[in-house]
C-alpha cells in the first residue's frame, strides 16, 4: 500500500465527506423510503476511460450502511467503456440512496484523474521519464486524488510540505539565492535530525550551474524551459542530480520534453483541471 493510503487517512476523508453531505440526516430518503425496504442498484459507466474509486465506493457504502453488500464487476485501473457495469450494491435502500452521491462524486473525479493520467502515460511510452502529480489538489481529498494518479499509472510526488524539501523560486528569492537557500536547508535538516530529499527549482542555466556549485541536492527542477534549454541543462548536470521538467507541459509537447532526457515531468493539471468521467447509479 502507498505510504499515504492508511486506514486512518481514508476513514477521515470518507467520514468528513459523509458529515458534509448527510449532516443530521438524509431527510428526503428518511421521508420517502420505508426503513425495511431492500433492493439493489448498479453503477453504470457512461464514458470510455479508466475506472478508479471502486474500492472507495465499497468503503463509503459500508460506512453509511454496514449491511450493504457491494460486488465489484470491475477493478480500479480497468479500462471501461460506455455501458459497462462497474459494481452492484444490494441491501437497505435508505443506505444506497444516502451513499449514492458520495460514491459517484469520488468515482467520477478519481476516474477522470486516472483517465487523464493514463492518456499522458501513453504519450511517454518508450521513454524513461516518469509522470508526476503535484500538490495542486482539492483540499481534504488529496489522498483520493493522488491515489487516482497512481491507479492511472502515474507516480506520486511529495504528498505534502513535510515529506520532502522543495526550494522553489520564492524560497530562493526570499533566502537571497539558491546557495543561501540550500545551505540553510542543510543546517535545518541537521539540527532537526531529518533525512529528506531536496529539490531545487531553477529558471535558467545560471541557476542550474549554481545548483552544481552548491551541491547537496537530489533533484533539479527545470521550470518553464524549452526542450532545447532542458537538453543543455541536462548536459551540464551530467548525472549529478535527477531532473524534473515543470511548467507549460501540454499534450503537444510532453513527448518532446521527455525525449530531452528529463527523469520526471510534473503536471498539475492531472488533479486541478480534469474532466470527471460520467458515471451513474441506477436501481434495477
Amino acid at each position: 500500500m502507498l505510504a499515504y493510503l492508511t486506514e486512518e487517512a481514508l476513514s477521515q476523508c470518507i467520514n468528513t465527506a459523509i458529515r458534509e453531505d448527510i449532516g443530521e440526516g438524509d431527510h428526503s430518503t428518511l421521508a420517502a423510503i420505508p426503513a425495511d425496504a431492500v433492493s439493489r442498484a448498479q453503477m453504470i459507466i457512461k464514458d470510455d476511460g479508466i475506472i478508479a474509486g471502486l474500492e472507495v465506493a465499497k468503503r463509503v457504502f459500508n460506512a453509511v450502511e454496514p449491511r450493504l453488500k457491494v460486488t465489484l464487476k470491475k477493478q480500479d485501473g480497468d479500462v471501461v467503456k460506455k455501458g459497462d457495469i462497474a459494481l452492484v450494491v444490494e441491501g437497505p435502500v435508505r443506505g444506497i440512496l444516502s451513499a449514492e452521491r458520495l460514491v459517484l462524486n469520488f468515482a467520477q473525479r478519481m476516474s477522470g484523474i486516472a483517465t487523464r493520467t493514463n492518456h499522458l502515460m501513453t504519450l511517454l511510452e518508450g521513454t524513461n521519464t516518469r509522470l508526476l502529480d503535484t500538490r495542486k489538489t482539492t483540499p481534504n481529498v488529496r489522498v483520493m486524488e493522488k491515489w487516482a494518479v497512481h491507479i492511472g499509472g502515474g507516480t506520486n510526488h511529495r504528498f505534502g510540505l513535510y515529506d520532502m524539501v522543495m526550494l522553489k523560486d520564492n524560497h530562493n528569492d526570499y533566502a537571497g539565492g539558491i546557495t543561501q537557500s540550500v545551505q540553510a536547508t542543510h543546517k535545518y535538516l541537521k539540527e532537526h535530525n531529518l533525512n529528506l530529499r531536496i529539490e531545487v527549482e531553477t529558471r535558467n542555466l545560471e541557476e542550474v550551474k549554481e545548483c552544481i556549485e552548491v551541491g547537496g541536492i537530489d533533484v533539479v527542477m527545470l521550470d518553464n524551459m524549452s526542450p532545447a534549454q532542458m537538453k543543455e541543462a541536462i548536459a551540464v548536470i551530467d548525472g549529478k542530480f535527477e531532473t524534473e521538467a515543470s511548467g507549460g507541459i501540454t499534450e503537444e509537447n510532453i513527448r518532446e520534453m521527455a525525449e530531452a532526457g528529463v527523469d520526471f515531468i510534473s503536471v498539475g493539471a492531472l488533479t486541478h483541471s480534469v474532466k470527471s468521467l460520467d458515471i451513474s447509479l441506477k436501481a434495477f
